[in-house]
């Protein structure tokens, strides 16, 4: 055999030798977990036959604790691109069974070459994350390892759409990187994050706490809104992934795909004319709305079980894409409060950042009352979602259903933070307060005195009602552009885009902002 031939089966066999990563047993547990590892991950997220790999064959040059006895081709992470849908992407996967996937100075210099490449390319980044932390042989290597990839993380910000999966555990510093990125998905059962383990804590402040009571995928995805999306299965995520991907454009000076829509732009749905209930106390389904207006019922939600007051997701009207914003009056009245602000402003951000233009659906009463929000700071939350509508400069289309009262008016994507285009429908009441509130302070001396306090409130009642519970008060003032009807809700957004679609506007020059955090 020649010289030639045995270097190509030297490769060959260096190869099938990194491909297995930890080795047969080690894959044999990751498998018995019920979790996949990280190539069976990739092949599942990408265009099959699309992967290609960067630096296979690197190791780790640590020489501490008899460390360098032990090395792996790869060392503990498969990096690359690929395809999803035919558009590129860029992708690495932390592979547990190699040190338990974590992270040494060798494996952070893989994902920053990546997220370079990402950057330099202009392409969505996708890191599967599934590591027991920091290599601790390593010391301040590995934690150097994380805060390099931390800086592209916060430069790519804005720049490409960041997603991560967390499918296995992910704890300490290793946080970081999942929570600067745009999107987070998380495993039940299997996934954690947590900057503290459950031993530490106990130590520390004596609470005793499981892996899953910490930072299990329920706990982020409903109490803390670190985790955007909860899936059963790592299929299920990985296909999310893709869907995902599917609504963002590659970068932030491109525009979204736009997709073939057989939905008829002017379908009308009756039902719409008659969804919102007499009594203004009463609640219905913004889901309804929602699912009714868009092309083919199709809503991706985004952060669904946290702050269920407010809902945000993605959609299309006539193959565009959009980012929508409605508060939901089955919940909590649709009130915004601190958790339900954050929950929307970081999404409006993400949207304005990516060139995806805006739809708010208004059904609002105000802000949610009571020491408990105004000790958690819901003047600044409720600043966020107010600042980040303002400072948008994607098309803005706000359809204003029925409440719309006090500040919250204001947020909610009004006139006045430059939304284009405005409607409301007949049902729609926009006032400083509700009828019953606003007669108690505007009429508390005539109520007082009256004869029958009780009729009297009636009767200022209806007088305040037929002044402001109606949409024609703020249009008077053009505040609202055109009042509409429920059922040809979809036709005019979709007519709003397309008139949108030649928006210019920018921001002042600055080197960057102060948002209220």
């Amino acid at each position: 055999m020649s010289n030639q031939l045995e270097k190509v089966k030297e490769l060959i066999a260096l190869r099938e030798k990194a491909r297995l990563g930890g080795g047969e047993k080690r894959i044999e547990s990751q498998h018995k977990k019920g979790k996949y590892t990280a190539r069976e991950r990739i092949a599942m997220l990408l265009d099959e036959g699309s992967f290609e790999e960067f630096d296979m064959f690197v190791q780790h040059r640590c020489t501490n604790f008899g460390i360098e006895k032990t090395k792996y081709l790869g060392d503990g992470i498969v990096t690359g691109y690929g395809t999803i849908d035919g558009r590129l992407v860029y992708v690495y996967a932390q592979d547990f069974t190699v040190f338990g996937g974590a992270l040494s100075e060798s494996l952070a210099m893989k994902i920053c070459k990546v997220m370079d490449q990402a950057m330099k390319m202009g392409a969505p980044v996708i890191g599967l994350n599934d590591s027991g932390g920091a290599r601790i042989q390593e010391g301040v290597n590995a934690l150097a390892g994380y805060a390099e990839i931390f800086q592209r993380n916060i430069l790519a910000s804005g720049v490409i759409p960041q997603i991560s999966g967390i499918f296995g555990p992910c704890a300490g510093g290793a946080v970081y990187s999942p929570a600067l990125t745009d999107f987070n998905i998380m495993t039940r059962g299997t996934s954690y994050m947590f900057l503290t383990g459950p031993k530490v804590v106990k130590t520390v402040t004596g609470e005793d706490v499981t892996q899953e009571q910490l930072g299990g995928a329920s706990v982020h995805t409903t109490k803390s809104g670190v985790a955007h999306f909860a899936v059963d299965t790592e299929e299920e995520g990985l296909q999310l992934i893709r869907k995902l991907i599917s609504f963002l454009p590659q970068n932030n000076l491109e525009e979204t795909p736009l997709i073939e829509c057989k939905d008829p732009i002017d379908r009308l749905d009756d039902n719409l004319n008659d969804i919102i209930p007499d009594n203004p106390n009463k609640a219905y389904d913004m889901y309804e709305v929602i699912g009714t207006i868009i092309d083919n019922g199709e809503f991706l939600e985004v952060h669904a079980d946290y702050a269920k007051n407010i809902i945000v997701g993605f959609a299309r009207f006539n193959g565009q894409t959009v980012g929508i914003v409605a508060n939901q009056p089955k919940v909590m009245a649709g009130c915004l409060d601190s958790n339900a602000s954050r929950k929307a402003g970081r999404f409006v951000r993400f949207c304005d950042a990516f060139n995806i233009p805006l739809v708010t659906l208004v059904d609002v009463p105000g802000f949610l009352p009571g020491t408990g929000q105004e000790y958690n700071g819901v003047i600044l939350h409720g600043a966020k979602l107010l600042y980040a509508y303002g400072e948008a400069t994607v098309p803005k289309v706000t359809v204003t259903l029925r409440k719309s009262y006090g500040g919250a008016y204001c947020v909610m994507s009004s006139k006045h933070l430059r939304g284009d285009m405005n409607y409301a429908w007949p049902t729609a009441e926009i006032a400083v307060m509700g009828p019953s509130g606003a007669v108690e302070i505007i009429f508390a001396k005539e109520v007082a005195a009256a004869e029958d306090p009780k009729a009297c409130a009636a009767e200022k009642e209806e007088e305040y009602k037929k002044a402001f519970a109606n949409p024609y008060n703020a249009a008077q003032y053009g505040y609202i552009d055109d009042v509409i009807e429920p059922r040809n809700t979809r036709f005019r957004i979709i007519r709003a885009l397309q008139q949108l679609q030649t928006k210019k506007l920018s921001n002042p020059a600055k080197k960057h902002d102060n948002m209220p955090l």
